[in-house]
């Protein structure tokens, strides 16, 4: 990941990571007064009398603020509330994208352990939960033990917390494979600061005796009558002893844990452990012993890091997001010690539960089972959320610190599977299946700085294998003026290329009859866009992506002229698929088709649930839009959508479609199954069909813009190579997600 990469991410569009979007109506002047005065007088009168009522009538009950004073930003030390304010905004990002909760990022200026504690509680009002984030040892066990005395709302510190509750699963789980027992562990630690003391809390809670549980810090051992860096927390774990190092203590021992710095596990210390040896090299992002290292040294190990690129990664997002969704949803009044078991204990249970296939192909198609190299769920599991935060949920109420209790737990996993809409599922599934087998992607805008940036971050992550077209010495010199690398990817000049004279035989052979000679095919072949579909057709290239610098038009129909259609398909439509909070749809003919006949729409509708079904991964469930309703209009228009969906039944009797029908009726809750209960089509829609260019692309554009839908597109059905279309002002998600969206297509080509 390059610098200027992530200061981009973060400063593009609206800057930061994270809005307050309204959850109420405010779009007239009642709206107004009911948001507001006088209405809002009525909420806040009955909160005054009950003040439980804040859950009510508030977000009090889904809000938790990150709460930070900076002074110990990720591994960076001491930067500032000011400065660690990117790191709040992302925890925001995270506690919303993984259980639903909605955040403030507070920053507070304040390292005085009185005063920072006078702000936090000041906030009680505000917020259903506070996570203490960044806050340097041992400032953070005095302020964390306070407010947890002090408040009636959960209060936990994520960096002790969060790593100790995710690396207890992990212990449990390696115990139970290597047969070792928690009370015969012998267990040393590699630091000693906040995350250090409470995972070695935590694994003593959960069986490790304290006798066998040794503390290093950077002056050594922590030992009966060690003076030197000592303090009370530090002191819990002193015991007599001889050893003095990390070298001493480590031999013979079961368990390894760091929470130190890069090296300090050496190869000759892995050595001198017991055998199966359980080792968890945390520090980020580069871990005590590195894993390649250590695989090297020991066979028999069992290796967890804080690194997404091995194995058993320790990610603190297993736990806070879900933990905290379960102590607000029981309004538990803190966060304790049997919660914070149960989380750990629902993470190791899950871990041992067959993965199912949703989960390997978010991690392009790696295959997952219990065992040394899977010992913790992985953080896009969505079965992480209904397992733990039931679990907290529970543990809250058994140990009476639930005031509203959980009646129906079966009800509540029930309403928990709702928050997971698949929305971000489908992007990311895309992305990751087209690293599971990268094609050939042809750019032939090549030397444009924003096709650059995607291509290298896309070679960086294993996407596709681009090929820019284009002058090298431009292209090069664009890279080089953005800080882009782009060393090893493939540049070609169409005006040099050693195999242009073979390109300009075979596209004059493809036009000659279209009115193009042999001057005209020469002239042709050295545009870019004509030469970056040749290599499609010639298969130089598995696909292209275009149009970032060319209208729509100009960029599509040389792709139809040398490419061409798939067999048995007449004509090419476009999609767009829309990204909404807990719904996908997918909008056809969009960009191509001006006026479509019945029989046209029919076959759109089809390579539409194609390109759902094979592409996305989704069953397609197709609905023809018109302004009638199953013949509530007689109209020529409507017989036209009513012939398409004859056609589609009798062409596809397998395929769920149905129509005609208006977009209420296809999008209306309920509206289907009320008053069309013969429709087929459970759930609703997810394809629309529209009648005619003009009906889908303004379509489109409205959900876009009003509804604030990601969109991916627009995607070209029907072509005999995979072909996407850049609208002129795309990102660099656009981007990605098309040129993924290519690969993936091209893979089921290929089959």
């Amino acid at each position: 990941m390059k610098k200027q990469e992530a200061l981009d991410y973060h400063s593009m569009g609206r800057k930061g990571k994270i809005e307050v979007i309204a959850t109420k109506p405010c779009s007239t002047a009642r709206d107004l007064s009911l948001a507001y005065s006088p209405g809002v007088a009525e909420p806040c009168l009955a909160i005054e009398k009950d003040p439980e009522l804040a859950y009510e009538y508030t977000a009090k009950g889904n809000l938790v603020a990150v709460l930070s004073n900076g002074t110990a930003v990720l591994g960076l030390g001491n930067l500032g509330a000011l400065a660690g304010k990117p790191v709040m905004e992302g925890k925001g990002v995270l506690f919303k994208r993984f259980a639903d909760i909605d955040v403030f990022d507070i920053e507070v200026d304040e390292t005085d352990i009185d005063r920072f504690c006078q702000v936090a509680r000041a906030l009680e009002p505000t917020f259903g939960g506070i996570n203490l984030e960044d806050i340097k040892a041992p400032e953070c066990f005095e302020i964390e033990t306070r407010l947890k005395k002090e408040m009636n709302i959960p209060v936990f510190h994520d960096d002790q917390h969060g790593t100790a509750i995710i690396s207890t699963a992990a212990l449990m789980n390696a115990c139970e494979i290597t047969g070792k027992k928690m009370p015969d562990l012998k267990v040393v630690f590699s630091g000693a600061g906040a995350s250090a003391i409470a995972c070695a809390n935590m694994m003593i809670e959960a069986g490790v005796k304290l006798e066998n549980l040794w503390l290093c810090d950077t002056k050594g051992l922590v030992y009966t009558g060690r003076t030197e860096g000592n303090n009370k927390y530090k002191d819990k774990f002193a015991k007599p002893s001889e050893w003095r190092t990390l070298a001493d203590t480590i031999k013979d021992a079961d368990v390894f844990v760091g929470c130190s710095s890069k090296g300090a596990l050496t190869p000759e210390m892995l050595l001198s452990m017991a055998k199966n040896p359980i080792v968890f090299a945390l520090a980020n992002p580069d871990p005590e012993i590195d894993y390649p290292t250590a695989m090297a040294t020991r066979k028999d190990i069992i290796l967890a890091t804080g690194r997404s690129d091995y194995p058993n990664q320790v990610n603190n997002v297993l736990g806070f997001p879900f933990i905290f969704r379960g102590a607000l949803d029981v309004r538990a009044s803190e966060i304790n010690e049997p919660m914070k078991i149960a989380a750990a204990k629902a993470l190791a249970a899950l871990a041992r539960q067959e993965v199912p296939e949703s989960v390997s192909r978010a991690y392009a198609g790696q295959k997952f089972s219990f065992g040394p190299e899977y010992i913790i769920p992985k953080p896009f599991d969505p079965r992480v959320l209904l397992w733990v935060a039931p679990a907290v949920a529970q543990a809250a109420m058994d140990t009476g610190v639930a005031r509203k209790p959980i009646a129906d737990m079966k009800a509540y996993i029930e309403r928990l599977e709702g928050l997971q809409g698949r929305s971000k599922d489908v992007i990311r599934s895309v992305v990751h299946r087209a690293k599971e087998n990268p094609k050939r992607v042809v750019f032939p805008e090549g030397d444009h700085p924003l096709i650059l940036q995607a291509v290298s971050q896309m070679v960086d992550e294993g996407i596709c294998i681009p090929i820019l077209l284009g002058e090298p010495a431009k292209i090069q010199a664009v890279a080089a003026d953005h800080g882009i690398g782009i060393e090893g990817i493939e540049i070609l000049d169409p005006g040099t290329v050693a195999w242009r004279q073979e390109a300009e035989e075979a596209f004059f052979d493809l036009r000659k009859r279209r009115g193009v000679t042999r001057t005209e095919a020469k002239r042709q072949i050295r545009r870019r866009i004509y030469f970056g579909a040749m290599m499609c057709r010639m298969g130089k290239a598995d696909g292209m992506i275009a149009g970032l610098t060319m209208y729509y038009p100009d960029t599509i129909r040389p792709c139809l002229e040398v490419i061409g259609t798939r067999k048995g398909v007449k004509k090419v439509c476009g999609v767009y698929t829309m990204v909404l909070k807990n719904r996908v749809l997918f909008f056809s003919d969009t960009t191509m088709n001006i006026e479509p006949t019945g029989e046209e729409l029919a076959e759109i509708a089809m390579l539409t649930s194609d390109l759902v079904k094979d592409t996305f991964n989704m069953e397609p469930k197709v609905a023809m839009l018109s302004f009638s309703s199953f013949g509530s209009v007689e109209h020529p228009l409507v017989r036209k959508v009513q012939k398409a969906v004859e056609i589609v039944k009798a062409t596809r009797p397998e395929l769920k479609c149905d129509g005609e029908m208006q977009a209420d009726t296809a999008l209306g809750e309920g509206i289907l199954a009320e008053n069309y209960p013969w429709v087929d089509l459970p759930g609703g829609p997810n394809v629309l069909i529209f009648p005619d260019l003009t009906s889908g692309n303004i379509g489109y554009k409205l959900v876009q813009r009003l509804a604030g839908a990601e969109v991916i597109g627009p995607i070209t059905c029907g072509m005999a190579a995979p072909v996407h279309v850049l609208q002129r002002h795309s990102d660099l998600n656009d981007i990605i997600h098309l040129t993924a969206l290519t690969v993936v297509e091209a893979q089921q080509k290929q089959k």
